[in-house]
Formats: structure tokens, C-alpha cells, sequence
């Protein structure tokens, strides 16, 4: 069967996703969480992607990014799989994959949905009730874009800057969009975007990348999923 198309393009973010093979673990130790991070940090410099936002749960990986290039967060990906892979098997005296496949991912209209993504991955924690508030989990990004922690990882975004005029402005106004919950419709058409590489962005913006990339994009199912349907956390 062929592989689904990516929509990636230059300068428009792109919600991505990585699991564990079998749902198991990627991370043991603290320390394996810090690795990770400096192996993104040096692959997104390296392949010219802006990180937004992360989050990094015991066996999978949520992050926001705009890369620079078509090619930019494949590059990346190949990039920390052969480094974060090698230091975990050095380090736990195990050998072969670490991953399940291909990464997954779509493109997201910003000016609509940056900041909503946002909130969705920096509350992965919080649905998954490892924590009552994203404020309490230390491997995301909320540390740094609603608490001002320094992050070497992270650029800020457009649609994050606009939230204040200084870094503690964009701080308390961020901060206080998780006063409101994501509701449950908005949660599926996330987690239905990513699982299909369906850009995630109104109409208009899904014709655009269409006339662009020469590609038909097909359309997430809005609302609910089928009984039974496996979707992302």
C-alpha cells in the first residue's frame, strides 16, 4: 500500500507525533528525558525546524514545530532516531528499534488552531491522570510558555508573540487559556487530523495546500469517533 502524502511545507507549523513500538516505553530515567531533548534541540538546529511546543510522555512523543524546508522534519526525525536510539541502547545494553514506524503528523492553520494544539499537547498529562494540572508535569512546554521558564529547545511563534507585548505578558495571557477547557469535539478533530495527516485548518486553507501540493487532502470525520476507533492521546 502507498504511503499517505506529507503536506509539510516551509513556514507553516505541523502538529507531529512518535510512539514507542508496541506502546512501550522511550523513556526510563530522568536523565533519558533530558537526552531526548538535547538530541531534538541539536536535530531542529541542525535540519531548520522551530520548536513550539512538546511534551514527553513514558512511551510516546507529542511536538509543534515549523520547519523551514518540505524536508526539514524528516530529516529531523531520521536525525534523533539514530542518536536518542543509540544512547538507549548503549546505555540499557538492548539493540534494534526504539520507534513504531513513521512518525505522524499534519499541518495546522495558525491564525486558527496554533494556540489550541498548544493547550491540546501541554495537556497530554493532564488526560492521561498523571497529573491535575500541566503546571505539575516537568517534560512539556508549559513550563516555558505559561510559567517563563527558559527553554533552550523552543521559539516562539507568531500567534504566541501577539499574546503580550513582553515575555511576562504572553506568559499570563497563554496561562490563562487553560482556564477554559478544549472541548470534546474540538479533542477528536486533533486527534483525527493527526492520525490521518489531514491538515487541520478551515476549508479554504485545505484548498490552498491542495492547489499547491498537487495533492488531494481528504477530510477528517467531524464529531465523534466509531466504537472501538484507536486514537492518539
Amino acid at each position: 500500500m502507498p504511503r499517505k502524502p506529507r503536506f509539510y511545507q516551509p513556514g507553516i507549523p505541523a502538529h507531529v507525533f512518535q510512539r514507542g513500538h508496541n506502546r512501550l516505553p522511550v523513556f526510563f530515567e530522568d536523565i533519558d528525558y533530558l537526552e531526548y531533548l538535547r538530541c531534538l534541540k541539536r536535530s531542529a538546529d541542525k535540519h531548520g525546524c522551530d520548536i513550539h511546543a512538546y511534551v514527553l510522555m513514558t512511551n510516546h512523543v507529542h511536538l509543534l514545530l515549523t520547519p523551514q524546508s518540505e524536508g526539514s522534519i524528516g530529516r529531523m526525525f531520521q536525525s534523533i532516531g539514530r542518536d536518542y536510539v543509540r544512547y538507549i541502547n548503549q546505555k540499557y545494553q538492548r539493540c534494534g528499534g526504539l520507534w513504531e514506524g513513521r512518525h505522524k503528523g499534519n499541518i495546522v492553520e495558525s491564525c486558527r488552531n496554533l494556540l489550541l494544539v498548544m493547550r491540546y499537547i501541554e495537556m497530554n498529562p493532564v488526560r492521561a491522570g498523571m497529573v491535575e494540572h500541566p503546571a505539575e508535569y516537568r517534560w512539556s512546554s508549559y513550563v516555558a510558555t505559561a510559567l517563563g521558564e527558559s527553554s533552550a529547545v523552543l521559539r516562539d511563534q507568531e500567534e504566541y508573540l501577539v499574546l503580550g507585548q513582553t515575555s511576562q505578558a504572553r506568559c499570563a495571557a497563554y496561562k490563562a487559556l487553560f482556564n477554559e477547557f478544549i472541548n470534546v469535539d474540538e479533542q477528536e478533530l486533533i486527534r483525527q487530523s493527526l492520525n490521518s495527516g489531514t491538515p487541520l485548518g478551515s476549508d479554504q486553507f485545505k484548498k490552498n495546500i491542495e492547489k499547491v501540493t498537487g495533492n488531494k487532502i481528504g477530510y477528517s470525520v467531524r464529531g465523534r469517533p466509531a466504537k472501538g476507533a484507536k486514537i492518539e492521546g
